[in-house]
């Protein structure tokens, strides 16, 4: 089993999406503000009814740049945690 932590954090003023194309912001943005991407991650999900994610298939892609596989990990195992 995936150890379950809960991390107590503040949202950031800038991390509204823009359009389609989600959260675009500098790379160097997401490794230098702590839980910048999981707060972001964690308001995706928490706007889902939890009856709605129950047994749902989340996709992740990714165009293969630097820090895509950090991220996607931690998108993972916070879709599983939910």
């Amino acid at each position: 089993p995936i150890p379950v932590l809960t991390v107590p954090t503040a949202p950031y003023e800038d991390q509204r999406p823009t359009g389609g194309g989600g959260l675009r912001r500098p790379t160097a943005l997401f490794e230098s503000q702590r839980n910048y991407l999981p707060n972001f991650v964690q308001s995706l999900l928490s706007s889902v009814d939890l009856r709605d994610r129950q047994g749902c298939t989340m996709v992740v892609g990714s165009d293969g740049r630097y820090f895509s596989k950090t991220a996607i990990e931690i998108v993972v195992q916070m879709a599983a945690a939910n």
